[in-house]
């Protein structure tokens, strides 16, 4: 099963004996908080791992697979630099490009094999123009973090078989 430029074939070897998931809220500890990220991350793991596995989505603590997370990082640094001349004819640098850095620390537990359990960072690049704000950048960038960043976090936990 394919989807987008990833390729699900190792989830046909979840072992047999699994059967459920909890996917925990993802709670935003960052600096900066989009108060949009965690809910819609959250929603949208649970979204991908009911329509991309075998696997059915329960709520208490006897899940086969328990995941949670904490989104850790959410940076913005400059990536891109131009140089110019101003009003004066003095060079000058400026940003072109923005880079955002989104980190969501991943805790798997595995709760019929506890050897598979693990915990790990994942992290994505957005950039953006300097021109933009933040706001802006995440305005049109949002659908996008949350597809990549859910893409990441499901093939770290699925890829590992």
């Amino acid at each position: 099963m394919t989807t987008g430029c990833y390729s699900f074939k190792d989830i046909g070897s979840i072992p047999p004996e699994v059967k459920t998931f909890r996917v925990n809220y993802i709670e935003n500890k960052a600096r900066y908080v989009n108060p949009q990220l965690s809910p819609q991350l959250t929603d949208k793991l649970r979204q991908k791992i009911t329509s991309q596995t075998r696997l059915t989505g329960v709520q208490g603590d006897d899940a086969h697979y328990d995941i949670s997370g904490t989104v850790t990082g959410y940076n913005v640094t400059t990536s891109g630099v131009s140089t110019g001349q101003n009003s004066s004819g003095t060079t000058q640098q400026q940003a072109s490009i923005q880079r955002l850095t989104v980190i969501v620390h991943l805790n798997f537990r595995n709760n019929l094999d506890p050897t598979k359990n693990f915990e790990a960072d994942v992290s994505r690049n957005f950039d953006y123009g300097a021109t933009q704000s933040l706001t802006q950048a995440e305005a049109q960038l949002n659908e996008t973090i949350i597809k990549n960043m859910v893409d990441e976090i499901f093939n770290r936990i699925f890829s590992n078989w």
